[in-house]
């Protein structure tokens, strides 16, 4: 099996960091080969612009959908991105591992999906969700780190149910073809930045936490996504279809007051 590893965190010395080199070597002792892209070191530019694309489908008015799918249809995408695509098409697993900050992934990491799941290449409306996208076949999990403590990301937490704060990137990822798993989270990440090397104490925990969850992907349900055959000719989802998710489920009555 062949492992991506995306990091997306700007300190090379941080929880995150060693996370992602602790699943690396758990992978790769498991005997599977693994290629870690750390986004920040890399410089990668998350800002999808028109400078990115030499042969423009319209140069007064910039439209990034319509530039990818111009690009793609050319084989004209920037060089990075045909790179992180390939780099994706190579891997069976996908790792994520990335710090919660604002209740999302830092900018870095989502402007890294901008770029990289291009309408023309990695999707368009007869190739996505989890039965029809690009991805089909290949699996992916989060790894987040958080400053709160885990009973604040509960259902009545003060940070927010964090399996909600999630499904937005979890369904991203089944969007584009990926088999969901469950997240593995890292909680109660506090670091003293006023220190040139930030005291995190004793991280062989959570680095076992990680390796433990990696050793029993095999068993872990993955998360369920409606596929393209949910929806009728409005995009909304069949009377008959399974809602997997709060974000998207059947009308009430009161809904339609």
């Amino acid at each position: 099996m062949h492992t991506l590893i995306l990091l997306a965190h700007p300190e090379k010395n941080s929880l995150n960091a060693q996370l992602a080199r602790s699943a690396q070597a758990r992978l790769e002792c498991n005997g599977n080969s693994v290629v870690l892209v750390d986004l920040y070191r890399e410089a990668f530019d998350p800002l999808e612009a028109e400078h990115h694309y030499a042969k423009r489908l319209n140069g007064a008015f910039f439209s990034a959908l319509s530039e990818q799918r111009h690009a793609s249809d050319l084989g004209t995408l920037p060089p990075e991105v045909i790179r992180a695509i390939d780099q994706l098409d190579r891997a069976d697993l996908v790792v994520f591992q990335f710090p919660l900050w604002w209740w999302s992934m830092p900018a870095i990491l989502k402007g890294w999906m901008d770029r990289v799941f291009v309408w023309g290449s990695v999707y368009t409306s007869k190739m996505r969700y989890c039965d029809k996208g690009r991805f089909r076949g290949k699996r992916a999990f989060l790894s987040v780190t958080t400053g709160a403590p885990a009973p604040a990301f509960w259902p009545d937490g003060q940070a927010a149910n964090l399996d909600l704060v999630l499904w937005p990137i979890h369904f991203s990822l089944s969007y584009v073809g990926f088999e969901v798993l469950p997240p593995h989270r890292s909680f109660g990440v506090i670091s003293d930045s006023s220190q040139v090397d930030p005291p995190l104490g004793d991280v062989s925990p959570r680095l076992d936490a990680l390796k433990k969850h990696i050793d029993q992907l095999e068993s872990l349900e993955p998360i369920r996504f409606n596929a393209s055959t949910d929806w009728d000719d409005q995009g909304r989802l069949r009377p008959d279809a399974t809602s997997f998710s709060p974000f998207i489920r059947h009308l009430r009555p009161c809904d339609q007051r």
